[in-house]
């Protein structure tokens, strides 16, 4: 039943904060679906740089992936991404480096363009949004301190010189699809929350690869790796309304940044211009049992020639997201055990009680 037949399957943990955890408990929380995504043979699970996000728990990104590292396995750890405007390559180059030390084989290195944050977060970052214009240039510096062949005369990433950690670009647009094609490197779409452009930016991708002059290597091959919402379980309703409580959060996240929504608000609001153009951010989604998810993920995968697929838990509730990781496991034998849902909720809340 495992839609990984032909490709890996991979896991993209915003690092959510629900209320009323602490931060803690978030990260704590990231820390347990980490490892049940390790013992269930997924390929990488990803953290992404945002700041200024009280309900987001993973804004010292290299920190939370070496903390993620230090108590999985396996499973590949790394940034989806990291905002490198944000940032000089060369200290990106040192932490990555010095993770990739600690953890070899292990570390991904996915690199966005934008700056995660909002106007007067991005000042309070000492920027002032012109950084992006020389994100190419940054990506190619940053290469070079990790390949070994620095571009800066005399100046080496150490940690980090010749650690070869594989770079990744990361975008919702055509100029992301473009940059990769033109560099070489393996490309990943945020189609779970931005699709529109997904068909056009793979397309794009794959028909203008440039192997000749990759940054990963002469023999670098297109890798594209597509995002999508999931929540599967073996009551095909309760994944319904676990969407409907994923959908409401969306709004109230999307549409209340400066105004209290009541319940009753998003329930009007599902119905308006506005709320329907916030969920039309989460069409990218697979809902209902393990056979529904399967078959939508394995459409979705054909549909943009997906060598991979970077699925985010959409669920709220934590023992459906623990069930979503058991019933799509790229490993059938793992996750076609004896547990039931109930008898891992139960051990869920001993865990949690202790």
């Amino acid at each position: 039943m495992s839609p990984t037949a032909s490709r890996p399957l991979s896991l993209l943990d915003l690092a959510f904060v629900r209320s009323p955890e602490t931060v803690a408990d978030g990260i704590a929380r990231s820390v347990r679906l980490a490892k049940t995504a390790d013992s269930l043979g997924y390929s990488r699970i990803w953290f992404a740089e945002h700041h200024n996000m009280p309900n987001i728990a993973s804004s010292a990104t290299a920190l939370l992936i070496q903390h993620v590292a230090a108590q999985t396995s396996n499973v590949r750890v790394g940034s989806g991404g990291i905002m490198l405007p944000n940032h000089a390559p060369l200290m990106i180059a040192e932490q990555f480096g010095t993770l990739e030390t600690l953890y070899p084989g292990r570390i991904d290195l996915g690199l966005g363009r934008a700056p995660g944050t909002d106007g007067p977060t991005m000042r309070a970052l000492r920027r002032d949004g012109t950084e992006a214009d020389r994100f190419q240039s940054d990506v190619m510096e940053l290469s070079g301190y990790l390949s070994g062949y620095s571009r800066i005369p005399g100046v080496n990433a150490y940690p980090g010189s010749g650690t070869d950690v594989p770079l990744y670009i990361l975008g919702s647009s055509l100029f992301g699809a473009q940059l990769a094609a033109k560099l070489g490197l393996p490309y990943a779409f945020a189609s779970h929350f931005a699709p529109q452009m997904l068909n056009e930016a793979a397309y794009t991708y794959r028909t203008t690869f440039d192997a000749a002059n990759s940054l990963a290597g002469p023999h670098a091959k297109p890798h594209f790796i597509a995002a999508a919402n999931v929540i599967a379980h073996d009551d095909a309703s309760l994944a319904q309304d676990q969407k409907t409580l994923a959908e409401n959060a969306w709004i109230k996240n999307h549409l209340g940044r400066n105004r209290q929504i009541t319940d009753d608000d998003v329930h009007m609001l599902r119905d308006h211009p506005a709320g329907r153009q916030v969920l039309s951010m989460l069409s990218r989604a697979a809902v209902g049992t393990q056979q529904e998810v399967v078959s939508w993920l394995d459409s979705f995968a054909q549909e943009v020639q997906a060598d991979e697929l970077m699925l985010v838990n959409l669920a709220p509730d934590e023992a459906v997201q623990h069930r979503t990781l058991e019933l799509l496991a790229p490993r059938p034998a793992v996750a076609a055990s004896a547990d039931t849902p109930e008898s891992w909720t139960a051990e869920f809340k001993r865990a949690q009680a202790s």
